[in-house]
């Protein structure tokens, strides 16, 4: 006998529409991070209290690869407990670092900051549930 799960083809495809879509976000960050190095600069220096004058234009491209590499391990559904984990955590970091623009709501652009909460609980369930999460995985 077996510990998985029985299979439940909806709740497959709905994991996989939350991998789909949480993929295309993280690879869009990814790809700001190589294509936009100023503006992964910039975003550094407010965020996360780096100098961007001082920061060695490589950092944001590192980052971009690691965060890259993470994304395409997350949509293919590898090493889940891993890859998953990885982007929740990083996630949260985002989130908790974005704190100060949730003050103000309806503050341009600061509206757009409360994504993050939707998009921190569909990386928890998927987290949750990654086990059952077995559609066009490996």
């Amino acid at each position: 006998m077996t510990d998985m799960p029985h299979r439940d083809p909806t709740l497959e495809r709905a994991l996989l529409a939350l991998r789909v879509g949480l993929t295309i976000l993280f690879l869009i960050w990814a790809f700001d991070k190589l294509l936009n190095v100023e503006h992964a600069k910039a975003v550094f220096a407010g965020f996360y209290g780096q100098n961007k004058e001082t920061m060695p234009s490589a950092l944001p491209y590192a980052l971009g690869v690691l965060q890259l590499l993470l994304v395409l391990g997350f949509a293919a559904g590898a090493k889940k407990t891993i890859t998953y984990g990885a982007l929740l955590l990083m996630h949260l970091a985002t989130t908790i670092v974005s704190l100060k623009m949730h003050a103000d709501p309806f503050a341009v652009p600061q509206i757009l900051f409360w994504a993050n909460w939707p998009i921190l609980g569909a990386l928890i369930a998927l987290f949750l549930l990654r086990d059952r999460d077995r559609l066009l995985s490996v």
